[in-house]
């Protein structure tokens, strides 16, 4: 019988901090709460526990270990002192996915208006994934795959239908 194309794991025991603010003036206070570059445009810095991720010109996206979460919230909220900015706990809302495997861009491709194969490391994509929003980036054997929870059971189902034994793109 056919392996599957990919792997798609839930990943638990995340937390997801969202920074809103003025990214040029409040950036390096930033870096240093999070303990993180701050990324450039459409680009992740990681550290291998914790991942900021560049959302648009004014937002951050801290994911990290749910056991560092209320610190960071606390460092990220201190380094706002003075500055327009939003520190906001988004974890409860969000669901994420490990998609890994040797054809695993080919399960993204499949489901999102991207050129998944070609996607550097260090870049983040947002888009949908069929009729849903969603970003993703390269982690080591695939991609990690954010969602609305409120879409987490169908994220779930299409990442495991677009992975079905035999279902590969054209081979490469």
């Amino acid at each position: 019988m056919a392996e599957a194309l990919a792997t798609i794991t839930p990943v638990a025991g995340l937390g997801m901090i969202t920074i809103r603010t003025d990214l040029d003036r409040a950036g390096d206070a930033l870096a240093e709460a999070a303990g993180l570059a701050i990324p450039d445009a459409t680009g992740t810095v990681t550290d291998g526990s914790r991942t900021m991720a560049w959302m648009s010109p004014d937002e951050l996206l801290l994911i990290l270990p749910a056991s560092d979460l209320s610190a960071a919230l606390s460092d990220l909220t201190q380094a706002l002192t003075g500055e327009h900015g939003l520190v906001a706990d988004v974890s409860d809302a969000r669901a994420v996915f490990d998609v890994t495997g040797p054809h695993a861009a080919d399960v993204i491709a499949k489901l999102a208006p991207v050129d998944a194969p070609a996607l550097p490391s260090g870049v983040l994509r947002r888009t949908r994934m069929a009729q849903t929003a969603a970003a993703f980036w390269r982690v080591d054997g695939g991609f990690r795959m954010i969602g609305f929870r409120s879409t987490a059971d169908y994220l779930s189902l299409i990442l495991t239908n677009a992975a079905m034994p035999g279902s590969q793109l054209a081979p490469r």
